[in-house]
C-alpha cells in the first residue's frame, strides 16, 4: 500500500477548500483542489484519478506546499528564463550593418552566407534556415525583383498562352 501523503497545516481544510472554488486560473484551480483532497487524507491513488494529474505531480506538488506553503503552488511557467537567442544585440546590429555591404564571396545575400557567417562569429553550428530568418529579421529585402512574363512574340495571338475552349 502507498505511504500516505502528509500535508503541513499551512492553511486548514476549509481555507483550502475556499482557495480551490475561489481559484479563477485553471492551473490554481486544480492544484488548490489536489492539496485539498490530500488534507482530506484521500489516497493518491484517488487523488490522480479525480483530477486527472499523474501521481509523481501530485507528489512534487504535495513537497512543495510542504517546502514553501501557498506560495510553492500555482503556474511557474511564465518565470521561465527562456532560451537565450543566438545572436546577442552587438551581434545583430553587426549583422544589420554587414548586410547593407555586398557579401565579400560576391553576388547577394542569402540564407547559408549568413548562417556561415553566424557560424565564424559564435562558433555554433548553424542550419541554412536560421540564417534566413535572421536575414528577414533584419527587414533585408533581397536586391533582385520579382521576374516578369515573358510577353507572347506571335502578334496573332495577343494573349500568348490562353487558348480557346471552343
Amino acid at each position: 500500500m502507498p505511504k500516505q501523503i502528509v500535508i503541513k497545516p499551512f492553511l486548514s481544510p476549509g481555507e483550502l477548500e475556499a482557495r480551490y472554488r475561489q481559484a479563477k486560473n485553471p492551473v490554481d484551480r486544480s492544484q488548490w483542489q489536489i492539496i485539498w483532497l490530500l488534507t482530506q487524507e484521500k489516497p493518491v491513488k484517488t487523488v490522480a484519478e479525480v483530477t486527472g494529474y499523474s501521481i509523481g505531480w501530485i507528489r512534487e506538488l504535495a513537497r512543495r506546499y510542504n517546502k514553501y506553503g501557498e506560495k510553492g503552488l500555482g503556474d511557474k511557467r511564465q518565470n521561465l528564463p527562456g532560451v537565450q537567442p543566438l545572436l546577442s544585440p552587438e551581434l545583430q546590429t553587426e549583422l544589420t550593418e554587414l548586410l547593407n555591404q555586398p557579401p565579400s564571396g560576391g553576388g547577394e545575400w542569402n540564407g547559408p552566407k549568413v548562417a556561415e557567417w553566424i557560424e565564424n562569429k559564435t562558433g555554433r553550428k548553424v542550419r541554412r534556415q536560421r540564417g534566413w530568418e535572421y536575414l528577414k529579421k533584419t527587414v533585408f529585402k533581397p536586391k533582385r525583383g520579382r521576374p516578369h512574363h515573358v510577353k507572347p512574340e506571335s502578334p496573332e495571338s495577343p494573349s500568348g498562352f490562353q487558348k480557346s475552349l471552343f
